[in-house]
């Protein structure tokens, strides 16, 4: 299209070139120009959001959007390449091999084996499990197994199925690449197409056939529990263990999916959900902000026979929203513990000493109405507890003493607070169910007596995560709410349902009706270091999109926005640096955005000296500009296209009408204002302007020496590129297009932006570079710019005495500002490198600086 429309222009000069002639060659290679610069904009937008990315400076991330931005990267650096070579057919054919060599260890660094399932059994007998074992069956069940065979602990017989079963899962039924095709192409981090995201991936394995050898295995692993030779095998509990579950850096809390009191019959079915799991939102989006791949976390699955308990609960053996609290505190309800670690219910809370009495410290006996049970079909069922047990205690103070007993022995022997799932029986049998290293959040700090909140709006119970933080309430009543979340909400729920983790990377902070500090959501928060409040009453009094402010450690919720207490509050720390995703994208940024080639007239700047992706692109960029211009060497055309301004300005200034930058035909070597019509460039001259330029600041006895004698012994300030166009500064443009080139003396500028009526398309990039003083005179003028443009919204980046800033996507007012911007520090920081060792006038120029571009801007 623009190809044809420069050849257009030029029948419109009633000149109709043939083949071959300068006109036509001329069209194709601004055809060319203007893709090669379309594909340099992606590839530099695409570079700063992985940059931004690897820094902590954006959203958490996974693999999917690591891949897909290199990928994609990768393509528009290609695709500068080929427009170059299109350019200027076969003078940079070695780019191409450089760039596949580069592309190799990208993919290479993107590509890491994940865990080797290789010579694993595809099935494992709890007693024949141990810590050592959890690359095969999960640290879940290396956990229970360790706890069982090595500290003698009682816990239900079972088996496992393993991670190599799962491969072979996947294998057998072709799943993985149908898998990543779905996950490459969906946007994880919006709700709405996580939760259907997440459905399709589900029902893929759901769907799926198991592998007759794992049948068959399965099978034999559970002919071994029944009590004796051809009995029926007991019912099942199919608990999830993937691979880093409950582990040291990761819980997985809830996030995966367990199935209880399963018949023998339908172990498969149940074994095929529990796998699908893996996908569910909540686990797909635990993943995304802990920075793990999907490859990490292969899903192998616990069969324990099912315990039909009389009460249960969880035991943590220190505070888990204080570190510093070190007594032991045991939740319990009566019937099964799933209803303390999913929220659904009230719970008993114990507190007691570390020393071998295990004295009970405190006690909160709540109502209980409720319990779960298992059915006598299948699965579990709340039934109401008998009156004369719901206003009492799930535990005596003996039967806490020994779950206490069993939580510390726990703690001894692996070495950090416990995170302890535990049943009593009705025969009094202490069954151990799941142990896993305890989540904690930091302790809370004094708030100071100047901050004063004023009077709650509602109370709470229970800080299950502690911290502070403000935001519009979100009223989360029924499933559809979840895809209406905004980014920052309170989410407000009556139960803290574990699925509802799903949403915390988006939260402020969360507020619950009842719930206790051993859910699952609770452990979740605390590890994302989001705020969360439990047991609040009266939360009909808030209103949907109401601004409140959750106080977790005072246990109180403000209406507004108390900025003393937010401000008091512990800033959440980064999840991802040091993350497996977090380490693929720092390893294959190695090889894409390191710049090297500095000094485009220096004797490096060759394609053979291309070490990264930002490298190519820096050096097809210059190259190309140089192409067009050099194009008049061999041919008349350009040099009679391109016009000299006429202004009164002191310096020389060339114009390359490349489309419809020209109002109309313009006949002779003169060009006026009047005639240009590129928005780009009047918006830059106008910057260029508006203010006269004092002339060089006045230099010191140092500033002058150092000057002279970078001037006689730097060769990188003299340029060997021996052409008219060198010494001259030139504007390429069309009327939404403009590109720059300047030299005044020793310094360099390169400007070039889009400006249209599509706000997306929109950008412009500033790189300066340069000057006669010494490097650091150089390097501290060059941070002054780049202070002055991060102050305009612009993002920098900074190499020795070099700066490249870049602004896009905003409207076509928005860029004409920083157009005149841009233009008025094209002018005006010429030679301010000679001053820059002089404190007082550095403080001088930054006001005068800030000062003019407020008016010009």
């Amino acid at each position: 299209m623009l190809g044809e429309r420069v050849l257009g222009w030029w029948r419109r000069r009633r000149r109709t070139p043939a083949a071959g002639e300068p006109g036509t060659l001329f069209a194709a290679r601004y055809h060319s120009l203007r893709l090669l610069l379309a594909a340099n904009n992606r590839a530099l937008e695409l570079m700063a959001e992985l940059e931004r990315a690897a820094g902590g400076g954006g959203e958490p991330f996974g693999m999917a959007f690591v891949r897909s931005h290199c990928t994609a990267l990768s393509v528009a650096v290609y695709q500068m390449v080929r427009h170059l070579d299109e350019l200027a057919p076969g003078r940079y054919r070695d780019l191409f091999a450089h760039l596949r060599d580069m592309q190799e260890h990208i993919r290479a660094a993107l590509e890491l084996p994940g865990p080797d399932t290789a010579g694993q059994r595809l099935t494992l007998p709890l007693d024949e499990i141990d810590g050592r074992a959890a690359a095969a069956v999960g640290t879940k069940m290396a956990n229970l197994g360790e706890a069982r065979n090595a500290l003698g602990l009682e816990t239900p017989p079972g088996f496992a199925i393993t991670a190599r079963a799962f491969q072979l899962l996947l294998e057998h039924n072709q799943l993985s690449a149908d898998l990543a095709s779905l996950i490459q192409s969906s946007e994880q981090e919006r709700p709405d197409e996580l939760f259907a995201l997440s459905s399709r991936l589900q029902q893929l394995i759901i769907s799926a056939d198991v592998p007759p050898a794992v049948a068959d295995e399965v099978a034999r692993r559970q002919a071994e529990l029944a009590p004796s030779p051809g009995s029926v095998a007991p019912r099942l509990a199919v608990r999830s263990s993937a691979l880093g579950e409950d582990s040291v850096h990761a819980s997985f809390a809830g996030q995966y999916r367990s199935e209880l009191n399963v018949r023998p019959e339908h172990l498969l079915t149940a074994y095929l959900e529990v796998a699908a799991s893996t996908y569910t939102p909540q686990a797909m989006h635990y993943r995304l902000q802990r920075g793990l791949r999907d490859e990490d976390t292969l899903m192998a699955v616990g069969c324990l026979a099912m315990v039909d308990a009389r009460c249960g609960g969880v035991a943590y053996t220190s505070n888990p929203a204080d570190p510093s609290d070190r007594r032991v505190f045991v939740n319990a309800v009566w019937g099964l513990p799933r209803a303390v670690v999913d929220g659904s219910a009230p719970s008993d809370l114990f507190v007691l000493g570390r020393d071998d009495g295990h004295a009970v410290l405190d006690r909160r006996v709540v109502g209980k109405p409720t319990a779960l049970a298992c059915d006598p079909g299948e699965g579990v069922v709340r039934r109401p507890v008998p009156d004369e047990l719901a206003e009492a205690s799930s535990l005596d103070d003996h039967s806490a003493h020994r779950v206490a007993a069993m939580a510390l022995t726990l703690e001894a022997h692996f070495g950090c607070p416990q995170d302890v799932e535990w049943a009593f029986t009705d025969d009094g049998r202490l069954l151990l169910l799941q142990c896993r290293p305890l989540r904690q959040g930091a302790a809370a700090e004094e708030i100071p007596e100047s901050v004063a909140p004023g009077t709650a709006l509602l109370r709470g119970e229970v800080c299950a995560s502690p911290g502070a933080a403000a935001g519009p309430v979100h009223l989360l009543r029924r499933d559809s709410d979840a895809l209406a979340f905004p980014e920052g909400g309170v989410l407000v729920l009556e139960h803290p349902l574990p699925r509802w983790a799903a949403l915390l990377g988006r939260t402020a902070a969360v507020i619950a009706g009842e719930g206790a500090i051993a859910g699952h959501l609770a452990t979740v928060a605390r590890e994302f270091g989001v705020p969360a409040l439990f047991g609040v009453k009266g939360l009909d009094r808030l209103r949907q999109g109401m601004e409140v402010t959750v106080d977790a450690d005072g246990r109180a919720v403000y209406e507004g926005r108390i900025p003393g207490l937010v401000a008091a509050a512990s800033p959440r720390s980064p999840h991802l640096m040091g993350t497996p995703v977090h380490t693929a994208l720092t390893t294959a940024l190695t090889h894409i955005s390191p710049l090297r080639l500095l000094d485009p007239d220096g004797p490096d700047f060759k394609p053979r000296h291309c070490r990264t992706l930002h490298d190519v692109t820096r050096f097809c960029h210059e190259q190309a500009v140089r192409e067009m211009f050099s194009f008049a060497r061999r041919h008349p055309f350009p040099r009679h296209a391109s016009k000299q301004l006429y202004h009164e300005v002191p310096m020389q200034w060339w114009v390359l009408d490349l489309d419809d930058g020209f109002a109309h035909e313009v006949p002779g070597p003169y060009v006026r204002l009047d005639d240009i019509t590129s928005r780009p460039m009047l918006a830059l001259w106008e910057g260029m302007t508006a203010i006269p330029w004092e002339g060089p600041p006045a230099m010191t006895g140092r500033g002058f020496a150092s000057v002279l004698f970078e001037a006689t012994a730097n060769p990188a300030l003299a340029t060997p590129f021996r052409s008219p166009y060198a010494q001259r500064n030139y504007f390429m443009i069309s009327s939404s297009f403009m590109n720059l080139q300047s030299r005044f003396g020793f310094h360099f500028s390169t400007v070039e932006a889009l400006v249209g009526e599509r706000d997306p398309e929109n950008y412009l990039s500033f790189s300066f570079k340069g000057g006669a003083a010494d490097l650091e005179r150089r390097r501290a003028r060059v941070g002054l710019l780049a202070d002055v443009l991060e102050g305009q919204g612009f993002s920098v980046k900074v190499i020795e005495d070099a700066a490249t800033a870049r602004i896009s996507a905003m409207s076509a007012e928005a860029m004409e500002s920083r157009l005149r911007v841009v233009g008025y520090l094209v002018m005006h920081t010429r030679q301010l490198d000679m001053v820059m060792a002089d404190p007082a006038a550095v403080r001088r120029y930054r006001d005068k600086l800030l000062a003019d571009i407020r008016r010009v801007a």
